[in-house]
């Protein structure tokens, strides 16, 4: 194990602690990992105790370097795979590799045993999403499986004791938005019929009640270019559904307003933000206690490793409030300029005091932002 080395400032309505400076992943997620009652950050093969932050390997690891190397941890999230009742963790590797976890060892000082998702199934998508898609409270992941160029979910282990993940296609094979570094994906009802879709930014695939049919109808949109996780809501309260998204790799935040076009559902695209570019992940939550979904998302610093425009530019992290009332119908809030995102955010009451507080990992370090508004 290894005492982090900490520092704290305030930030616009949040206080940052840096648990890292260094390139451990790009993923991150939470949970109470040694169930001390305590709520731990977790950072590819790392694992931060608290609250003083103690960093422990789950499995022999080293930190990368953010201008040669991409990590071995993509995206990250904490589930109880094995329903044991010690929470694992999930790790989303290099896009088009399979998926594993690490069996949590119980408080045992042994490394983590590292079980394959599916190893018949490369996930794709840069943005793969962690989503309930069955409505049991166990996140699944909903990804593309490239080798069979498919839109597909994966099942998280359903009985106690079982670690098999099932494969569920919604889509033939060979369609769009499953190559292997796809970007974008998000999870919705668009058509208002009760049953959610698959947004990708060249369409959505219509839901319907068999989520392994395999069959889903798709409806060709332009929803803008390479992004990150596509957030579905309705943004200016005309009842009906839009999509937020943000450029993975160039500048640019925008809603896509839904349209009726010659009684087709078509979108309008609107521009939010041009503050940063690179803003490769999202995610949904109340962060000002008002019962409204905020979003959230940042800059993925050094995305390239430095050699794109703009690469290594401040890492920002930013929340836009929404404000349907009103047009522009969003108000962007900047939360701090020496943090940014990863592949994948964490919201999370980490201090018990009833508000959602950010978890960071990524180029530049792991971060924990307190939420104070």
């Amino acid at each position: 194990m290894l005492a982090s080395t900490l520092s704290c400032a305030q930030t616009n309505g949040f206080k940052k602690t840096v648990l890292s400076r260094e390139f451990l992943s790009e993923g991150v997620a939470v949970a109470d990992l040694n169930k001390d009652g305590k709520t731990d950050i977790i950072a590819g093969y790392y694992w931060f105790e608290a609250p003083k932050w103690v960093r422990h390997e789950m499995s022999p690891a080293r930190p990368f370097d953010p201008r040669k190397e991409y990590s071995k941890s993509f995206l990250n999230y904490a589930l109880d795979v094995n329903q044991d009742g010690w929470d694992d963790v999930v790790n989303i590797d290099y896009p088009g590799t399979p998926g594993y976890w690490f069996e949590n060892p119980k408080n045992k000082k042994v490394a983590w045993k590292k079980h394959i998702i599916a190893d018949s199934v490369g996930i794709g998508n840069e943005s793969p999403g962690f989503i309930d898609m069955d409505g049991d409270g166990r996140k699944d992941i909903l990804c593309s499986d490239v080798k069979k160029k498919q839109i597909i979910w994966l099942q998280a282990p359903q009985k106690k004791g079982d670690t098999v993940w099932k494969k569920h296609a919604i889509s033939t094979e060979n369609v769009a938005g499953t190559d292997r570094f796809s970007h974008g994906i998000g999870y919705g009802d668009i058509n208002h019929d009760g049953i959610k879709d698959v947004v990708i930014t060249t369409g959505w695939y219509e839901g319907k009640a068999d989520k392994s049919s395999g069959d889903w109808t798709f409806h060709p949109a332009d929803l803008g270019e390479p992004c990150s996780h596509m957030q579905i809501l309705d943004v200016n309260a005309d009842g009906k559904n839009d999509v937020v998204a943000a450029s993975a790799h160039k500048l640019g935040v925008w809603w896509y307003e839904q349209i009726s076009e010659n009684g087709k559902i078509n979108f309008k695209r609107h521009l939010m933000s041009e503050t940063t570019s690179q803003t490769h992940s999202s995610i949904m939550a109340d962060l000002n206690g008002d019962g409204k979904e905020e979003y959230i998302t940042g800059k993925r610093f050094l995305a390239h490793n430095g050699n794109d425009a703009g690469d290594d530019d401040a890492p920002l992290i930013m929340w836009f409030e929404f404000t349907p009332e009103k047009a522009p119908y969003y108000k962007e809030h900047l939360i701090d300029s020496d943090s940014g995102a990863g592949l994948n955010l964490e919201v999370f009451d980490m201090n018990k005091d009833g508000k959602l507080d950010i978890i960071i990992s990524n180029k530049n370090g792991v971060f924990l932002l307190e939420n104070e508004l």
